[in-house]
């Protein structure tokens, strides 16, 4: 959800899919299909999470797939209908009390969270809050996944039962390390920092690398 192009996170797009697949605004969302969930579980480019057929009393109402897929804005899994709050970047009109997005991870910077950004641990992958916590971003494989909610504590709640649908994978434990190294925003602590300079193939070792080549040759 919500990556503008290849340079924002995916934060700024998804209110296009959220619209046209969860039915946000009706109060009566209809039933989803075994052959709903069933496209979904064999999306074949990457892994999409969701937390299950249910989450804390919210159906799942709608699963993007396939014929729907878009790379720039990702799979989204829809729980519940809609509020009538909406958040810094989503959901269009209304937010669903639970929406969880995920796409292929480009280079780019945090920036484009807002202000009020934390930089977390979560599930042994880098994470980061925004919007008031309503919104988490984690990094994980070649993937992010974001998860929109209306409040902190069942956003976080959310990412601790975070699975794939369409792939292996536990709701528990850690979730698989970043082949890539997220361009953070803000306070790193020493856990996070650990971690981050563990990840495959000393991605972050490279980007600073590249960082400091480029400032040198401009």
């Amino acid at each position: 959800m919500r990556l503008l192009a290849a340079t924002l996170t995916t934060a700024a797009l998804a209110a296009v899919p959220s619209l046209i697949a969860s039915g946000c605004g009706t109060s009566h969302p209809r039933p989803i299909t075994a052959a709903t969930i069933a496209e979904a579980q064999t999306f074949p480019y990457f892994p999409v999470y969701w937390v299950g057929t249910s989450f804390e009393g919210e159906p799942l109402d709608a699963v993007d797939g396939r014929r729907t897929y878009i790379s720039t804005v990702g799979e989204s899994v829809y729980y519940g209908d809609c509020s009538h709050e909406k958040g810094v970047f989503g959901g269009g009109s209304c937010l669903l009390p639970l929406q969880v997005t995920t796409v292929v991870w480009h280079l780019h910077t945090n920036a484009s969270l807002g202000p009020q950004q934390q930089n977390l641990l979560i599930r042994g992958v880098p994470a980061t809050a925004y919007d008031g916590g309503r919104s988490i971003e984690l990094y994980t494989g070649h993937v992010a996944i974001d998860i929109f909610s209306e409040t902190p504590a069942r956003a976080l709640r959310a990412a601790l039962r975070l699975a794939p649908i369409n792939a292996p994978g536990s709701a528990a434990g850690r979730l698989p390390a970043p082949v890539y190294c997220p361009e953070l925003v803000g306070p790193v602590d020493a856990r996070l920092e650990g971690v981050m300079n563990r990840l495959p193939g000393h991605a972050c070792q490279r980007l600073r690398a590249a960082k400091e080549i480029k400032e040198r040759l401009s």
